[in-house]
């Protein structure tokens, strides 16, 4: 369970807004992670696929969406730059062009 920064130990009232806060950095977390499964499992096919021209353009689209929407996720928790994620998940040139990258 995440905690609020200087919550440890200490046996401060909790408010309402302070709960809140912690409801929502759990929920940006769990949104987060899902959505960099959700990118790693798509991406995951297309590297895999072998098969008709026809299914790996499906294929691209679907990591495209994927990995368009994990970025989304990534900035609404204050992450800005893809560059390490883009390299780590070796996200493929045809995916990155879909998504206006250049």
């Amino acid at each position: 369970m995440l905690r609020p920064p200087g919550s440890s130990g200490s046996h401060l009232p909790r408010t309402g807004i302070a709960v809140l806060d912690h409801e929502l950095a759990e929920e940006m977390a769990v949104a987060l992670g899902n959505a960099g499964r959700r990118a790693e499992e798509c991406l995951g096919r297309l590297s895999a696929h072998q098969g008709a021209e026809e299914e790996r353009a499906r294929l691209v689209r679907e990591a495209a969406d994927a990995v368009y929407a994990y970025f989304i996720q990534r900035e609404l928790c204050g992450f800005k730059r893809h560059d390490d994620v883009v390299r780590s998940l070796a996200i493929p040139r045809a995916v990155l062009a879909r998504l206006g990258a250049r």
